[in-house]
């Protein structure tokens, strides 16, 4: 697979920004895609939003709740990586980084979860909008101490891609994970991001930038 394109670059600029938030497009989106339907509904100030670019606009070919193949690991190592070599972009050599939130949509949503239980924790906080473990519970697949890490993960009885009992074994890795975890099951929500999940989203970064969260 080729590399990942560049990503999308909204907000405060990192150097002068309170808060820097990679935020993750969904299979077959774009960071443009994440501006509309997610940062443009968003009211908090003095954050830096680095939205990745997937190449071909999706990170992975499988589905999330399927199981694991040695292709599917190889694409899912690979965006990993790259959401990896952001993240120390951002964060460079500073001792004292600013808060990062890394968070995502649906394959975005499942792709920073994937991010937590290999680089997790961190300073800052994880948001998983409708997402769930890449795998079956019969996978090997990696697992972190999040040493508790703010997570909040969403997800709906109705969601046609990420099925109730997918986002119930999340719940049962992160809290394993020792993450400080709010789970929301919005009932008969499509897939999308309500304005419910947005607030909470909103209240996130606004007191990250003044060290705040829970």
């Amino acid at each position: 697979m080729m590399a990942h394109h560049e990503p999308l670059l909204l907000g405060a600029s990192p150097e002068e920004a309170l808060v820097h938030c990679i935020f993750i497009h969904g299979r077959t989106q774009t960071p443009e895609d994440m501006q509309e339907q997610v940062i443009s509904r968003l009211k908090a100030k003095g954050v830096a939003f680095v939205l990745p670019r997937a190449n071909g606009n999706s990170w992975y070919a499988a589905r999330a709740v399927e199981p694991l193949t040695d292709g599917t690991r190889r694409e899912l190592e690979q965006a990993v990586s790259h959401i990896r070599d952001l993240t120390l972009g951002l964060s460079g050599d500073d001792p004292h980084p600013k808060p990062l939130v890394i968070g995502g949509f649906s394959q975005g949503a499942c792709l920073a979860l994937e991010y937590a239980m290999r680089h997790g924790p961190w300073h800052g906080a994880m948001v998983s909008f409708t997402g769930c473990r890449v795998g079956t519970p019969a996978c090997d697949r990696p697992f972190a101490d999040l040493d508790r890490l703010p997570v909040y993960l969403t997800g709906s009885d109705r969601d046609p891609w990420i099925p109730a009992d997918a986002t119930a074994s999340a719940v049962e890795a992160l809290s394993r994970a020792r993450a400080k975890l709010r789970c929301d099951i919005l009932p008969d929500r499509g897939h999308e991001v309500s304005d419910q999940e947005l607030a909470t989203f909103d209240t996130m970064l606004s007191d990250l930038a003044r060290q705040n969260w829970w």
